[in-house]
């Protein structure tokens, strides 16, 4: 069995027969449709509940369970970083289908120690401020890639309270900080506008600051909020109430974090591909286990997908993208105007149906992408105009104008999505190579195995069901 590099879990979900990388592959050939689907899936956990579950757990005045996690390489960095604070994570049986629950022990927060962050956003900007409450000294890196994401917003917040950190004047990995054991907290004033995860960071660790925190972002615009209502929401369960008396003002008490059992929702991003299979395809993709209510952003795509001209039901558990004929039957798929400012992780998978559209779209709301894995939007222009395409950077998005496509290389640039939306074009173009499909296991290592099962002929598929893959 060959494991990508970019995926390093202590859990592995891998099986013999799933599609997996080594560390030099060669490209992997996108599956083009071949017929309408009309197919079901399950997928693992979401990243972003999984990793504030974690760090809240860790700060827990006791134990908690998390049920159904997901594993992938952004979860086990982060189990590993806390684990390196001290923070005891077991893993035990459980029913999810995509590997063991996790039990959660907190304990004293040590110093000593050097976590790394890989390119996992959460654990860069989540855990400087818990590495603030422990004692000793703490230093963070992560891939070179990584280096490249701000951080300076995350420097300056720790200095602002009073946290001792040497950054050398970058404002970027490496850094390292000096943790006395306490965070005194009180007012903090931020520029978050190059990631909604800056708050989301300090309001998860306020808790257990002396004086709580009050949390002004200072910029002009905020985006992702759903992810911050996501962080208020992990606490509230936990029994810490957050108050926003204005817009962009948190108000965190200094309080108990209770330890609890709690159930991971599917990941609604990593579902965007999945569905939008359908449009592209043609035919039905059901994504099962979707919430009736929930904080992911995930959830907008049931209002999305349908402005390409699909349709969104629910079918018990499960949302139901039909995309009629699909771009492979021959329909033309309308141009959209849509701003993505509440769900810009979505854009990738957004820009890759509208490259395949028939008349022009405008993406827009998403210039904080320019700071993600990498510069989405550099790289969705340079990738889809390799293919023949015609796609235009604005200041805050994309424009896109429709051109017939043809196969090329398609550069990953070490991000999970821009790997899965080289996939969601080969669909309907022959011969889309991904230069690393392996940086899907950032979030969802499972997806080679997944996809190629979504497009195969059904009396092909194996119908076992297996902890690699619950395909119904």
């Amino acid at each position: 069995m060959l494991v990508s590099k970019y995926s390093k879990p202590e859990f592995s979900p891998y099986d013999d027969d799933t599609l997996v990388v080594g560390d030099d592959p060669g490209p992997w050939r996108a599956p083009v449709a071949q017929r309408a689907l009309a197919t079901s899936v399950r997928l693992p956990g979401s990243k972003s509940l999984t990793n504030r579950e974690l760090v809240l757990s860790a700060l827990a005045s006791g134990p908690s369970l998390l049920r159904a996690p997901l594993h992938s390489r952004d979860t086990a960095l982060m189990i590993e970083a806390l684990r390196a604070l001290g923070t005891i994570i077991e893993e035990v049986p459980g029913d999810g289908g995509f590997g063991p629950d996790l039990r959660i022990t907190p304990a004293e927060l040590l110093g000593g120690t050097s976590i790394e962050c890989g390119l996992a956003g959460t654990v860069m900007r989540f855990l400087p401020p818990v590495a603030a409450l422990a004692l000793g000294p703490v230093a963070f890196d992560g891939d070179e890639s990584a280096r490249r994401r701000p951080m300076r917003t995350t420097v300056e917040s720790l200095r602002g309270l009073g946290v001792d950190v040497n950054d050398d004047g970058r404002g970027s990995l490496p850094f390292s900080l000096y943790g006395t054991g306490s965070v005194a907290g009180g007012e903090l004033s931020i520029d978050a506008s190059a990631s909604s995860q800056f708050v989301s960071g300090l309001l998860l660790a306020a808790p257990r600051f002396t004086e709580g925190l009050t949390l002004r972002h200072t910029g002009e615009s905020l985006p992702s909020m759903p992810h911050i209502e996501m962080t208020i929401a992990t606490l509230a369960a936990r029994g810490v109430v957050v108050e926003s008396p204005e817009p962009g003002v948190w108000v965190v008490p200094s309080a108990e974090i209770r330890g609890i059992e709690v159930d991971i929702e599917p990941d609604l991003s990593n579902a965007a591909p999945f569905l939008a299979a359908a449009i592209v395809a043609g035919g039905t993709v059901s994504i099962g286990g979707w919430p009736w209510s929930t904080t992911q952003v995930g959830a907008h795509l049931e209002t999305l997908l349908p402005l390409f001209g699909a349709t969104a039901t629910r079918d018990g558990d499960s949302l139901v993208i039909d995309g009629g004929d699909g771009v492979r039957g021959g329909a033309e798929l309308p141009g959209v105007d849509i701003d993505l400012s509440l769900g810009g992780e979505l854009a990738p998978a957004i820009v890759a149906i509208a490259a395949l559209a028939g008349s022009p779209s405008r993406i827009t709301g998403i210039g904080h992408l320019r700071g993600h894995e990498t510069d989405r939007l550099a790289a969705l222009a340079a990738e889809i105009n390799g293919l023949g395409g015609a796609v235009a950077e604005l200041d805050d998005g994309l424009a896109i104008e429709p051109r017939p496509l043809t196969g090329a290389l398609w550069h990953s640039y070490e991000d999970h999505r821009m790997a899965t939306a080289g996939a969601i074009i080969g669909l309907a173009v022959d011969g889309v190579l991904i230069d690393d499909i392996g940086t899907t296991a950032k979030t969802l290592p499972q997806f080679p195995r997944l996809w190629s099962d979504l497009v195969r002929d059904p009396d092909e598929i194996v119908t076992t069901v297996t902890t690699d893959t619950l395909l119904l």
